[in-house]
């Protein structure tokens, strides 16, 4: 999927040229710098999975967010989205439960790709959404704030309240943020995990079988 590089201020950017979708789930707006992987489960639970270049704000204060990464020359962000059940405005205890049943689903399938990553020698990590301290390395003095990363890469709005929530373009606020970081390859980064969505219940449909259904 990911066609072409090239080096700027050393740091790899890349372009797209195939877009992946799954049924029922149109093609979105990403940034540049991310194609989006797009995943289906079960019963039609999409999700979305884009990598990114870090933003400037997690560049700019990478020791504070992220000290055990201070020494990174480079790495990649990679953005995780999963469409919810309800638009996650309120809190209320279904609203509770629907969060913490999607942050399970990305904790599992976050650390089966960071130790994977990890184990062909990339430093991999992975931001545990409730806190915003990552999992496998030593909490900075701020917490990462996903919304605010998702923002940043992918132009989403943010619907400020008591939570600041994200409004997806096909979604709205039925979306669910998480993140992951590691400083594999963004091919690596893909096809390992396009090799363990489906033990997660994540099937990946291509642009054919949407057209044909």
């Amino acid at each position: 999927m990911f066609k072409s590089y090239h080096r700027n201020q050393g740091f790899k950017y890349k372009t797209c040229k195939n877009r992946i979708n799954v049924v029922n789930y149109p093609n979105v707006y990403t940034s540049e710098q991310g194609c989006p992987i797009n995943l289906v489960g079960k019963p039609g639970q999409a999700v979305q999975i884009s990598i990114h270049l870090p933003s400037q704000y997690i560049c700019a204060n990478r020791e504070r967010i992220l000290p055990d990464w201070k020494n990174q020359p480079s790495f990649w962000v990679v953005i995780v989205l999963q469409r919810s059940r309800y638009q996650l405005v309120e809190s209320t205890n279904t609203i509770e439960k629907e969060k913490e049943r999607l942050r399970e689903k990305f904790m599992r399938f976050g650390c089966d790709v960071a130790f994977n990553l990890r184990d062909r020698t990339y430093l991999t990590d992975i931001i545990d959404p409730r806190t915003g301290y990552p999992l496998l390395s030593h909490p900075g003095q701020i917490p990462h704030d996903d919304t605010a990363v998702v923002k940043a890469l992918l132009n989403y709005p943010v619907l400020k309240n008591k939570c600041r929530v994200l409004i997806h373009p096909n979604w709205g606020m039925a979306v669910y943020p998480s993140i992951l970081i590691s400083e594999a390859p963004p091919t690596i980064i893909e096809s390992v995990t396009k090799s363990i969505a489906p033990m997660h219940g994540w099937q990946e449909v291509g642009q054919e079988s949407l057209v044909s259904s």
